[in-house]
């Protein structure tokens, strides 16, 4: 069942497209009188400069990695539409900001980089004692700092002290938390992956998931260092940065693509390694699987996860898996297609769920204002403009029944009816909507590196 209903209608129904006008006014409103509230100074504990935080009690000084770098392309995004010269240079700070504090923790010898910092953290303490054993930053922190050079005029002088230590967190990645078998990166264990509680990873065995979502990243965080490399006047390193985009893509293309289902999914690393040693089998030597010893990598894992699409939003999806993973599956109403956005997962998936989760939040079926935003900007991209529209349209009406409602917007929500599950005040990359909604509108869209 292909899903062309909801916002295909709006433009038919003048009821409906009353109503989009009216939200679209509605999120204007209230998102140019209320992004400030992510500004927030250090004082005092870990935080050593100016940053922005996602919004809300639960998250009110706190700095964490993707979020204050989606957050961020929305706040140029208003600042695009409302804000004045003195807005953008007061933002600049907050912006650095964000960059600079985890850099401070950032080792130039072993490039661990913390994936939160609170006000709260004791300094001494941010770095774990294994730090090969658990996850770091999720590999974003360059495609911020490119987003922000872009933003400035190509200025890379405030993060040339600190770009070695962007150099040694990507050799970490490189070094310690990819598989060699296959190319793939992959996460050590399911701690603040993102994508809080993703099958995939979620109660799975340490360094077993190599993740769509972390692979997509990766391959846009390979290539944001090749610009700032080249920028720095490092072109020679710029160019290997390039090599290592293109490998990467390459292996993903290779080993997460599913031709039976086109569609994108993570990988399962964890497989046992063929010895070729001996055992005593019925009371005779043998070598177990000697007769066919493991010809393969990795297995794909196939559940729906929205993060498949991720390989929309990063460009390494080729044009015909592109068409496949939209026809057969983003419009599928028994699946992902729902009046609201993108489920988070399948709906046919058995672990599909609208639980009300917190620290891990729930990505087992919600919708999430930043899935919906990826996914647009991916369909975008490869030419899906009538899907990409009809996204932006469902996110609008998302967040404009919410502010009609409740006066302020949530952090996830019931995919059919739209009901708020959890957070009130959220912000954070909910304020993307601004950036579909100029795209709708036709006017200058700010967009991540």
């Amino acid at each position: 069942m292909l899903c062309f209903a909801a916002t295909h209608a709006v433009a038919q129904d003048s009821e409906a497209a009353t109503a989009s006008k009216t939200y679209r006014e509605l999120i204007k409103q209230h998102v140019y009188a209320d992004y400030k509230k992510m500004y927030k100074q250090p004082e005092g504990g870990a935080l050593l400069y100016p940053y922005l935080t996602p919004g809300s009690n639960s998250y009110a000084a706190v700095l964490w990695d993707w979020d204050s770098w989606l957050s961020n392309v929305a706040l140029r995004q208003i600042l695009a539409d409302k804000g004045t010269a003195q807005d953008k240079q007061e933002a600049l700070a907050y912006e650095q900001g964000c960059v600079l504090n985890y850099l401070a923790y950032t080792s130039a010898t072993d490039g661990y980089m913390p994936m939160v910092v609170d006000a709260q953290s004791d300094p001494n303490k941010i770095k774990p004692r294994d730090i090969y054993a658990t996850n770091m930053h999720k590999p974003v922190i360059a495609q911020h700092a490119a987003f922000i050079v872009q933003q400035n005029g190509g200025n890379v002088e405030w993060l040339r002290d600190g770009f070695p230590r962007m150099q040694a967190f990507i050799r970490n990645y490189q070094e310690h938390h990819r598989h060699q078998a296959t190319g793939l990166y992959y996460w050590q264990d399911d701690l603040a992956i993102g994508v809080d509680n993703d099958p995939s990873t979620f109660f799975r065995p340490k360094g077993s998931s190599a993740s769509i979502y972390l692979n997509c990243l990766m391959y846009k965080e390979l290539r944001a260092m090749a610009f700032l490399a080249e920028r720095m006047g490092m072109s020679a390193e710029a160019k290997r940065y390039e090599h290592d985009a293109d490998q990467l893509c390459n292996a993903v293309r290779e080993h997460c693509w599913d031709q039976k289902d086109g569609m994108y999914y993570s990988v399962d690393i964890n497989l046992l390694p063929y010895t070729g040693e001996p055992q005593v089998i019925f009371g005779k030597p043998f070598v177990l699987h000697q007769g066919a010893p493991r010809s393969y990598p990795c297995l794909i894992q196939r559940l729906g996860a929205w993060s498949g699409f991720m390989a929309l939003w990063a460009g390494i999806a080729t044009p015909e898996q592109a068409r496949r993973m939209v026809s057969e599956n983003l419009m599928d109403e028994r699946t992902f297609c729902a009046p609201y956005g993108v489920r988070t997962l399948s709906k046919l998936e058995k672990m599909y769920n609208l639980r009300a989760t917190h620290n891990p939040s729930n990505w087992q079926g919600p919708i999430w204002g930043i899935s919906n935003y990826m996914v647009f900007r991916g369909l975008a991209d490869y030419g899906f403009l009538t899907e990409a529209r009809q996204m932006a349209e469902k996110t609008i009406s998302l967040f404009g029944e919410d502010l009609l409602k409740n006066g302020t917007l949530h952090e996830y929500y019931d995919p059919d009816t739209a009901a708020p599950i959890i957070n009130p005040g959220f912000q954070n990359w909910n304020y993307l909507v601004l950036n579909m909604l100029a795209w709708v509108e036709g006017r200058n869209v700010v967009r991540e590196f």
